[in-house]
């Protein structure tokens, strides 16, 4: 087993997210299939309060001057240009189109699910759908508006036209076509995909392993257990135990020992050389990142309490009068420490990005950090471009006061 300190796994982590230093691969499109083949995938969310979608802001924070339409370029575009496609994984990922054999298992495996269940149970809705799209081509969820009929579903009742969209789709009989804004404009699969991709098929096996491994993919430094989570999909305890040992055994990961961290950690083995680079601190000034709350970096919260010392909950989903920082708050990354929360809401009406909240960690001063509001500076700044706002507008508190006497912005 490798020996590191943490202050040499906190390196590594920032620097294999491509977050060290951010925003710093070509302005291009190409990088986002860069993006993607070091993660494995990026979690998809259809909110965009801070201006854009986790994904993206996920791209954002690693490409310069990165555009929306380049990763939907990659997702949505013509089927013989298409490097992407979504399908579930941790949760909804956004993957690699050459991975899709991988993930036929989830498609098999709905569809026993669902064969004796709303396909059952709702069976000329779903033959309706199917018979449309043939006929007609991709259609979103609007053109079954008039199926209305409340249907049980995952969370909660649901308009019998969706639920059947959705369960065809985790079935892997129609795809998602395109999407505008939040809604989803589907297709028949065979019309979205090659047919040669369609066609090979990873075993159960294969598929199992590789499902794991994404999650050590992403993570990077990920240990032989996490919460639910960060290991749902992947199969029961024992069997992850089992993978893994294989994936120790044929050398696809390295296990490493973090200072201060319990357990034994896994690198994937093709990174050992950037391990190995991260012994030596970086002579660049530490940048800053606003990192979005689906990160990859962000999914270990155990690893994120006990490596940075810092405690993360993304807190969209919990009660207003119970949350502990706002709605959708981003984590300040300086360098290799998160310092910070910020949360930035854009106003599209008027173009303005308002910071509703800024908050920094205990015993961390903004002011007396060497390089901090600059960086901070820097980081605003390519932000606000990045989501179109053409004014920054601060919250009136004494932290404000001094970012925004900082970065130029009025408070």
């Amino acid at each position: 087993m490798l020996e590191i300190t943490a202050d040499h796994a906190r390196r590594f982590l920032v620097r294999r997210q491509l977050l060290d230093p951010p925003r710093s691969l070509p302005a291009a499109p190409d990088s986002v299939l860069d993006v993607v083949a070091r993660l494995g995938s990026l979690q998809f969310d259809p909110l965009e309060f801070p201006g854009a979608r986790n994904h993206d802001l996920v791209l954002h924070a690693r490409i310069r001057g990165y555009q929306r339409s380049w990763c939907d370029g990659w997702l949505y575009g013509p089927a013989s240009e298409r490097r992407l496609f979504e399908a579930y994984n941790k949760s909804l990922n956004i993957l690699p189109i050459s991975e899709l054999p991988f993930y036929r298992l989830a498609w098999d495996r709905a569809s026993s699910r669902y064969e004796t269940g709303i396909f059952a149970e709702r069976a000329e809705a779903v033959g309706s759908i199917l018979e449309r799209l043939r006929k007609e081509g991709p259609l979103s969820t609007a053109a079954f508006k008039d199926m209305r009929a409340a249907v049980d579903w995952h969370w909660a009742p649901t308009a019998e036209g969706r639920a059947a969209l959705e369960a065809l789709f985790e079935a892997g009989r129609v795809a998602i076509a395109r999407r505008d804004g939040s809604r989803r404009t589907y297709d028949l699969v065979e019309r979205v995909f090659p047919p040669e991709l369609l066609a090979r098929r990873a075993s159960p096996d294969e598929a199992k392993r590789h499902r794991l491994l994404s999650r050590y993919r992403a993570v990077g430094l990920m240990g032989a257990s996490g919460a639910s989570e960060l290991v749902h999909g992947t199969g029961a305890a024992a069997d992850r135990a089992r993978i893994l040992s294989g994936l120790v055994g044929d050398g696809t990961l390295v296990s490493v020992g973090v200072e201060g961290v319990r357990g034994p950690r896994y690198v994937l083995a093709e990174e050992l050389e950037l391990l190995e680079s991260a012994r030596r601190r970086s002579r660049r000034p530490a940048a800053v990142t606003f990192v979005p709350p689906l990160d990859p970096l962000l999914w270990d919260r155990r690893l994120l309490r006990d490596l940075f010392g810092y405690d993360y909950i993304w807190e969209v989903y919990i009660p207003e009068a119970k949350r502990r920082h706002g709605y959708y708050v981003l984590p300040i990354l300086f360098g290799d420490r998160f310092v910070g929360r910020i949360e930035p809401r854009f106003d599209r009406q008027d173009a303005v990005l308002r910071i509703l909240g800024v908050g920094f960690e205990a015993g961390f001063q903004p002011a007396d950090a060497p390089g901090f509001l600059e960086a901070f500076r820097s980081a605003l700044a390519a932000f606000s471009a990045f989501v179109g706002a053409q004014r920054v507008v601060f919250g009136r508190t004494r932290i404000a006061r001094t970012l925004a006497g900082a970065v130029g912005s009025p408070p």
